[in-house]
């Protein structure tokens, strides 16, 4: 549906230097699917949304959507925002203060000249669809943070749109209300079967909406992959540090098999893990093990085949309600672990901590976030 191939948008900052935010971007999206731009701030993601919507103009690449090219620097293509049938919903959500919520909805499509009847059709499907049918006539600037932002996506909604943009659309609402809206938004981008670009520095709304996540770092992508890929197999330190919680443990390789598992001698002793792209023997690695994946147990426990166990000392713990956060000591290393509240082991006392060969990565630590990577390399 959506492809993008070696997209590059530079430009001049006021002090007269050149920003290179997005570099070598190409990715594809296939029909109905939700794929999310992940990155931190700065990180190029806004840049390339705005990018395929035609608000910036690229300095090199393609963008087709259908097959349809609505930019190539090659062929001198590059068709107006307002000509390529996109619908976006801005962070500021930018809706029209002096209108009504029907008016709002209606506005688009009053400007292509529809009928009034048709106008009414389509606009009360999406206000029932986000939920607003009832409040047609309330002034948009008496709606609550929620309404807007789902007053913002039905007038995106409603023009039918070819492919929906979406850039941070939930950072404006407070946590509970963006956990009910991460909700709603994913039952419509389903039930509407709408191709989706979404852009993002929260990983819990990346890892929950998206079919697949590219994750951005200083204008490259440097992984694409399925949430559980991202999450469980990332492919260099800056993924797994910045999606998610994990202990990096370092060290270095004493041997790999060809099942794609390898030896690592560390501080805590020799770990099994699985090893990531270009990690061979006797190179320097990170191994990435997640708290979630430190099994703790007051009794000692027999390591099975796969299994790394150790013997650690209770550093500190916190108790956060559905869970205890432990951090557990090696020496002089540090873990942090996740563990019922049930287990209730106290400071300083010993306890013993199991992480499964398969949950441990093993990274090389030169491997250079950055690239120009091609995509279907990177996917896991």
């Amino acid at each position: 549906m959506l492809s993008v191939n070696s997209l590059f948008t530079e430009y001049a900052s006021e002090h007269g230097t050149v920003v290179k935010a997005a570099q070598n971007v190409s990715f594809e999206v296939p029909e109905g699917k939700l794929f999310t731009l992940l990155g931190p701030s700065g990180c190029g993601k806004t840049t390339t949304l705005r990018s395929i919507a035609g608000l910036e103009r690229p300095t090199a690449g393609e963008i087709e959507v259908a097959g349809r090219a609505v930019y190539s620097s090659s062929r001198g293509i590059f068709v107006a925002p307002n000509k390529r049938n996109f619908g976006m919903v801005f962070q500021s959500y930018a809706i029209w203060p002096h209108m009504n919520v029907f008016q709002n909805v209606a506005f688009p499509l009053e400007v292509r000249k529809l009928g009034r009847r048709e106008i009414e059709r389509k606009v009360m499907r999406v206000l029932t669809a986000v939920q607003l049918d009832h409040l047609v006539e309330r002034d948009a600037t008496k709606l609550s943070g929620g309404q807007q932002q789902r007053l913002a996506l039905a007038r995106a909604l409603v023009m039918e749109p070819q492919l929906l943009l979406l850039d941070e659309p939930l950072s404006n609402l407070d946590a509970k209300l963006r956990d009910a809206m991460r909700t709603e938004l994913k039952r419509l981008q389903r039930e509407f079967n709408l191709t989706t670009v979404y852009v993002t520095h929260d990983q819990t709304e990346a890892l929950s909406l998206s079919h697949e996540i590219a994750v951005m770092h200083d204008g490259f992508i440097v992984q694409i992959g399925t949430p559980r890929a991202i999450y469980e197999q990332p492919t260099n330190q800056f993924v797994a540090d910045f999606v998610g919680q994990t202990n990096f443990v370092g060290g270095t390789v004493t041997a790999v098999d060809g099942a794609g598992s390898c030896q690592v001698r560390t501080a805590l002793g020799e770990l099994k893990a699985l090893a990531t792209d270009g990690v061979a023997r006797d190179a320097a690695v990170v191994v990435s093990v997640r708290p979630e994946d430190l099994e703790l147990s007051e009794q000692e426990i027999r390591p099975d085949a796969g299994d790394n166990v150790i013997r650690a000392t209770v550093y500190a713990k916190d108790f956060l309600g559905e869970y205890l956060d432990f951090h557990v000591k090696v020496g002089d290393v540090v873990l942090q672990a996740r563990a019922h509240p049930s287990l209730r082991t106290p400071t300083g006392d010993p306890i013993f901590v199991r992480m499964r060969a398969e949950k441990c990565v093993a990274i090389r630590t030169d491997t250079a976030p950055r690239g120009g990577f091609d995509a279907n390399e990177m996917k896991r």
